[in-house]
């Protein structure tokens, strides 16, 4: 049965307002700047006018005139014109409207795109309740991720003359000279905060890099920390330490505690009251822990909607990367397709719900094989994307061990959207877990760095 012979309420659509869209957009091309930020081809219900509307589509971004014959010559060469005839399309071009109007007939059109999708949706997660042998946990899980995928689809905003956002500009700048708000959420580490022009802002996505055993994981719960003691939430997604490796290492920043000793158990009798307190601590602060491995992007952005929606969150971190598993089987030759992938969704996640995502990544070997031991941007493992999609990529790398005293750390900003390349000198603690700022100058790293393999 064709989908014309079907009943208005068996299935959401409506063929008028399909064949209005359509027949306004063959009397009037300009039509096309209303409607074709709203629909695409699929959210068509009859599938014969989804085709016609891709090659109206295709001729008018392409500054071609798009009429009833054009239209029918490009389903021809394309191989799209089965049901379609000259007729059908005479008849549609017949309908005139408005700009107004059509943009109205879209909208109902999408709308009952969207309609369809929901029953669709309803019928699988009706399927997945009662599918057998399933953890009723995983069920909800899968069933949330099937409601979750339904977006409506919003149309572009107008360009705006410059002239019109003059002033909001300097009200803004204003506000930030008084300190009315805020440039950005403060990392606690002052140099960071400089390079990023005042610290972590929504919609953003960071990547921090190093050779195993740098310390990118200790600076990542250290920003993570410094963040929720602000009031600020923070998750940290640890793909590689259990939970409990997580506390520990928080538990010996925050109290100022050898980790050595939080692991063993063999506190000092000053490090008993200050465990109280750290722990005292811990359980009002907005961070939260999560320790699930192999994490897709599905379970990424599952999580982080999530955590937004209950807690609030500003910071995601994501330790590390190349941990991540794949939705399904991804050959190992195809490995960097998948982080692509993983990449550039976890970027549009940091737009759309407004936060910073710090991704942890591996560097490859190839910085240990030059003179200066410097990290670049190429030494990010398995796929350019990460470079690519970053706002900001911070290289880590060890600049001087001195005999007593916290490391020296070098923090390269090799690419920065919010500030100024260059580097920054940190100071890392690793027996407490804890890093700042340092007025150590960077200088030649020793040759011990690449033998350096304190867990950090």
């Amino acid at each position: 049965m064709h989908p014309r012979e079907l009943e208005q309420d068996a299935v959401p659509w409506s063929a008028e307002a399909e064949t209005g869209v359509l027949g306004a957009l063959l009397m009037e091309n300009g039509h096309w700047d209303v409607v074709g930020d709203l629909l695409l081809e699929e959210q068509f219900f009859d599938r014969r006018n989804g085709r016609i509307y891709a090659a109206l589509g295709a001729l008018i971004n392409a500054c071609k005139p798009a009429d009833v014959i054009t239209v029918f010559d490009q389903l021809k060469v394309n191989g799209q014109a089965e049901g379609i005839d000259m007729p059908m399309l005479h008849a549609m071009a017949q309908f005139v409207a408005s700009a107004g109007t059509v943009r109205r007939y879209a909208e109902i059109v999408a709308e009952r795109a969207l309609l369809r999708s929901l029953l669709k949706a309803a019928d699988e997660v009706h399927e997945i309740a009662t599918t057998s042998g399933l953890p009723v946990a995983d069920r909800l899980e899968k069933a949330q991720d099937k409601l979750q995928a339904l977006q409506v689809r919003r149309g572009r905003a107008e360009p705006v003359q410059v002239g019109e956002l003059a002033a909001s500009t300097v009200d803004r700048i204003n506000d930030l000279n008084v300190g009315n708000v805020k440039p950005g959420i403060p990392t606690g580490i002052p140099s960071i905060d400089l390079r990023l022009s005042g610290g972590l802002r929504g919609g953003k996505q960071m990547v921090l890099a190093a050779r195993p055993s740098i310390g990118k994981s200790s600076l990542a719960l250290q920003i993570a920390i410094n963040l929720a003691r602000a009031g600020h939430g923070a998750a940290f997604l640890s793909q590689e330490m259990p939970n409990s490796e997580q506390m520990e290492r928080a538990t010996a920043n925050l109290g100022q505690i050898l980790l050595d000793n939080v692991m063993t158990g063999r506190l000092r009798d000053d490090e008993w009251s200050r465990l109280t307190e750290a722990v005292d601590e811990m359980r009002g602060m907005p961070l939260y822990f999560d320790d699930q491995p192999a994490l897709t992007l599905q379970d990424i952005c599952a999580k982080a909607r999530a955590l937004v929606r209950k807690h609030g969150i500003k910071l995601l971190v994501l330790d590390y990367i190349q941990l991540c598993g794949t939705s399904g089987k991804t050959q190992h030759d195809k490995r960097h397709h998948a982080i692509e992938e993983i990449s550039r969704g976890l970027k549009t996640l940091a737009k759309q719900l407004d936060i910073t995502i710090l991704t942890l990544s591996q560097l490859g070997r190839s910085a240990e094989t030059r003179a200066s031991g410097r990290a670049q941007l190429s030494d990010l493992k398995e796929s350019g994307a990460i470079e690519e999609d970053a706002d900001v990529v911070i290289l880590l790398s060890i600049d001087d061990i001195p005999g007593n005293g916290p490391k020296v750390i070098e923090a390269d900003f090799a690419k920065n959207r919010q500030g100024r390349v260059g580097s920054v000198a940190l100071a890392f603690d690793g027996g407490y877990q804890r890093w700042n700022a340092t007025s150590a100058r960077l200088g030649q790293k020793k040759a011990a760095v690449h033998s350096y393999t304190e867990e950090a």
